[in-house]
């Protein structure tokens, strides 16, 4: 937590600092890095639809870690709910120091035929939410000189996702756009990290309507806590792009060598065995 760090004595005192935003963190990964960031003594600001699954939440980081977790129910996908987010946030005098960018969701099955409203949807939680939070969260930590945004991707980013059109390229946008605003922010004590977990036992599958593949039964992968502790430790250090999991590793930098064409049909094929 070095660049986090200020004060004349080399330690950002908790009453000092600000808090961590959470968003998507009724279950899963966004669950599991809000129970992170309370281990390290982060007061927190828990958002999602789920009210009843955050304040659960809320009262377990409060008894396991002791720190306050204000709940703040929310609908990204809502045009104005970015927006609404921020003005409660900022409306109860709460100042954003980290901010984990978690909510999204999935859809599995051909474009085409997936109801138009839930791409929509999709994009407006994955990306354009992403965006304005980042947007309208960053003036103060730049103008503090410290802060951390952790913008959950995905190792869906680094190729496109036939069946899984429009995931894939949410992803994709969310990887470019943290690597681009990293280096934007470099030198102002801000920085930003991409998470790109692989394949997690989660509610995702469930959600985004595929069972699990016959391969995947058969391949080890992590929980949610594990994607998070490897995550939370990447963006404390300042890492850019973290791909948790070394077979994840593998698969990324293998894709630079492969022909495009062939990794479509790979994906295409892996889809619908899962589907």
């Amino acid at each position: 937590m070095s660049n986090l760090e200020g004060g004349s004595d080399g330690v950002t005192q908790k009453s000092e600092r600000g808090r961590a935003l959470v968003t998507g963190a009724s279950a899963g990964i966004g669950r599991e890095l809000a129970r992170c960031l309370a281990e390290e003594g982060w007061d927190l600001v828990l958002t999602a639809r789920r009210e009843e699954r955050l304040l659960e939440l809320s009262e377990q980081i409060r008894d396991e870690a002791g720190c306050d977790a204000v709940v703040i129910p929310c609908d990204l996908a809502a045009p104005d709910g970015a927006a609404r987010l921020v003005e409660e946030v900022q409306g109860r005098g709460f100042r954003v120091e980290i901010l984990v960018n978690n909510a999204g969701f999935g859809h599995h099955g051909r474009f085409w035929t997936m109801e138009l409203d839930r791409g929509l949807d999709m994009i407006q939680v994955n990306v354009t939410a992403v965006t304005e939070l980042a947007h309208r969260l960053l003036p103060a930590m730049v103008e503090a000189g410290r802060g951390r945004i952790l913008n959950v991707a995905s190792t869906a980013a680094f190729q496109p996702g036939p069946n899984m059109a429009v995931y894939y390229a949410s992803k994709a946008y969310l990887l470019s756009f943290s690597e681009a605003l990293r280096e934007e922010l470099r030198g102002t004590g801000v920085t930003v990290t991409a998470l790109c977990p692989g394949p997690t036992r989660t509610e995702f599958g469930q959600e985004a309507g595929f069972g699990d593949s016959v391969f995947l039964d058969k391949v080890p992968r992590p929980d949610g806590r594990k994607v998070a502790e490897y995550g939370i430790r990447a963006m404390m250090r300042g890492k850019g792009i973290a791909v948790e999991g070394l077979l994840n590793r593998i698969h990324v930098f293998a894709l630079r060598f492969l022909p495009r064409e062939l990794v479509l049909r790979l994906v295409r094929r892996f889809q619908e065995v899962r589907g």
